[in-house]
């Protein structure tokens, strides 16, 4: 009897498991059913040639979709799977239902159309024919997608759109140059024919919005970007799993800016007392290489950082190749200096990885080239190679194609992802990398600082309590950005009110990593303490913590 019993308790459990299983099959295919453009940056590559439909009615479907998934996963037995996809449902509700970006934000409609476009021209998974095909199918519903931004946008922030107004001509210069020339291996001429009716009538359909948006939407233009306080808060819990209140957020904020101050002016010091921090940080913003020069600048930085990797047991790094230096897609360089573009989780041809890097436009002045590449100093490219590349970013992303679950595959969150590639910036120089080179470490406390700003300036912003220009003053004064950074980062800002995950999941790691370490004693090992952690994938530090410690203990 008992073993019948066992065998019983066995099959019910089996049974339960196979229907969460099942949930979760049917929840994904509705997600990608009505956003085909996140399926194909997963991997999956049925819907190549749908694109999301924007009206008013389709986000109505979206919010109903989630609202039912969401009774559904409360039903289920408590799992951190569950409780992740929980909150993935929950954030997007908030996003659609009180964030609105669909309302407020006419950058929403242009990029989004465009990144579709990208995520079927920058990768080879499929033969060029073929993605040419999905590619003229989607583009031939870009001008609806246009269209219903017309109907859907009311009010918008004037930051907004004023970005979208900036990325605008980039867009059409991407339609009308770079994806033609991804498709150069095409022979065929009707396709090519059709290809090149549907691009240009793209390339109309931009100009068009473009002029709506100009003589339209900015005399309109007088929302507010703010999110407010309480959406603030249920979208930290939301999206990261952080409960802690805003006023205790913003403290230990300043308390890590302070301490990052005190650390650079203390280096500066050592480089060149004669000089003031400022003096010194900004005497290093000339160090730089010519903007030519910048992709293999950064891609003669890999070897080393590989090596220093692997001989200092830092992680264990699951492959030999290497992400591709190339520069920023056009519709990505006015929020973005630089960044990993990653296959999806279930893409299994085309795997290869791209590491952006934003280039000075050719149009610019000479003295505003000079002053953006003076935040691609030595000692911050060092920084934003190893938090993109080695061990942050694309070692992160090797690690994921290891995992089983679903959820975690296909879900991430910003403290996990931007924080741990944030917190081997320092951690790399604390293990010895570049040999106690102050100029390096000066590039690094740079990047910190630039991420407290973040931080800060994103509660502060996003609560009323701190003004655009307030931020990108911020930047310059407590943060040592040059003004083209502090006013980039500051219109990131206004539409990423959650930019503090960088610093907030660096604190966290840290958090936990003493904490392991004061579990394990004389069996801890930084690689091994690493290597646990990348073996949970991207999901919230809070569940990290109680799977590697075994308790609720505080992330902070």
């Amino acid at each position: 009897m008992k073993c019948f019993a066992a065998l019983l308790l066995g099959a019910s459990l089996m049974s339960a498991q196979t229907d969460f299983d099942r949930l979760v099959d049917r929840y994904f295919d509705d997600q990608f059913r009505l956003n085909p453009s996140a399926a194909t940056a997963a991997g999956f590559h049925n819907r190549d040639n749908e694109l999301e439909d924007y009206s008013a009615k389709s986000f109505a479907e979206r919010i109903a979709v989630d609202r039912r998934y969401l009774a559904e996963f409360s039903k289920a037995a408590p799992s951190p799977e569950r409780d992740i996809v929980i909150a993935r449902i929950n954030s997007d509700l908030l996003t659609m239902e009180h964030i609105r970006p669909q309302e407020k934000n006419p950058d929403f409609y242009s990029s989004s159309a465009t990144g579709s476009i990208f995520g079927l021209m920058s990768r080879k998974f499929a033969a060029p024919e073929v993605r040419l095909r999905n590619v003229i199918s989607r583009e031939k519903q870009i001008p609806g997608v246009l269209q219903e931004a017309r109907h859907n946008l009311k009010n918008c922030p004037r930051i907004y759109t004023e970005v979208a107004l900036e990325q605008l001509p980039g867009i059409q210069g991407f339609f009308a140059s770079d994806v033609p020339s991804a498709f150069t291996d095409v022979t065929d001429p009707k396709l090519l024919a059709e290809f090149k009716d549907a691009n240009t009538q793209v390339i109309e359909a931009f100009k068009s919005y473009e002029s709506f948006v100009k003589t339209t939407v900015l005399p309109a233009s007088n929302g507010d970007y703010r999110i407010g306080a309480d959406n603030y808060r249920k979208k930290l819990l939301y999206d990261e799993m952080v409960d802690i209140p805003l006023d205790r957020l913003l403290a230990i904020g300043y308390e890590n800016l302070r301490a990052n101050q005190q650390a650079l002016v203390a280096v500066a010091k050592q480089i060149d007392p004669t000089k003031t921090p400022r003096e010194v940080s900004e005497s290093l913003g000339l160090d730089h290489p010519a903007p030519d020069a910048l992709l293999q600048t950064f891609r003669d930085t890999l070897g080393g950082l590989i090596d220093f990797v692997r001989s200092h047991h830092i992680i264990t790094i699951p492959s030999d190749v290497r992400p591709i230096l190339e520069e920023s897609p056009p519709f990505m360089r006015a929020t973005t200096t630089a960044s990993m573009d990653t296959p999806g989780p279930y893409e299994k041809v085309a795997t290869e990885a791209y590491f952006n890097v934003t280039l000075p436009e050719k149009d610019w002045p000479q003295a505003k080239v000079n002053e953006f590449m003076e935040a691609f100093n030595r000692g911050t490219i060092i920084s934003t190679a190893i938090h993109e590349a080695y061990p942050g970013h694309y070692v992160q992303l090797l690690w994921w194609q290891k995992l089983t679950s679903k959820v975690r595959r296909l879900i991430s969150c910003g403290t996990n992802v931007e924080g741990w590639a944030h917190y081997t910036e320092q951690m790399m120089l604390d293990e010895g990398y570049a040999k106690g080179d102050l100029k390096i470490r000066l590039g690094q406390l740079q990047d910190a600082l630039l991420r407290n700003s973040r931080y800060i300036v994103g509660i502060q912003m996003h609560t009323g309590k701190m003004t655009y220009e307030q931020a990108v003053e911020f930047f310059i004064h407590e943060g040592y950005e040059p003004k083209p950074i502090a006013e980039l980062e500051s219109k990131r800002g206004t539409g990423d009110p959650t930019y503090l995950m960088y610093t907030l999941g660096k604190l966290q790691i840290m958090k936990l990593r003493e904490d392991y370490k004061t579990m394990k004693g004389s069996a801890y090992s930084l690689e091994e303490f690493h290597n646990t952690f990348m073996k949970q994938g991207g999901i919230p530090i809070k569940i990290i913590r109680k799977e590697m410690l075994g308790n609720d203990s505080p992330t902070l």
